[in-house]
């Protein structure tokens, strides 16, 4: 077994799968609304920085946090970025479930 065949044969396999086909789908319907999609981008970004902050152990902005919180809050009143966030979720528990599962494997030598 060549562990480079398997790793390909997994990557098709995401890319095949009805969590990551979703996902991209709805992302690709976003970013032709420009508006929206520079919405959920500033809402990215900022989640990503305050998961950034937490994972160095730092304090969260509380000003971000509650920036973060309100463009929440209207961006899923859309239901496309409802739906949109939704199948983020969805792919990212797939992602962590397959990371999770690589970690269980090698745990003895790390």
């Amino acid at each position: 077994m060549n562990v480079y065949d398997e790793v390909n044969n997994l990557a098709k396999a995401i890319k095949d799968s009805k969590e990551y086909q979703e996902y991209k789908e709805i992302k690709n319907e976003l970013s032709a609304l420009p508006d929206l999609k520079s919405q959920i981008d500033e809402f990215e970004k900022i989640r990503y920085e305050e998961q950034l902050l937490a994972m160095q152990g730092e304090a969260q902005s509380e000003e971000k946090m509650k920036k973060l919180h309100e463009l929440y809050e209207i961006l899923v009143k859309n239901p496309k970025v409802k739906d949109y966030f939704d199948k983020e979720v969805r792919f990212n528990v797939l992602i962590a479930d397959v990371n999770k599962i690589i970690g269980e494997a090698i745990k003895d030598v790390l």
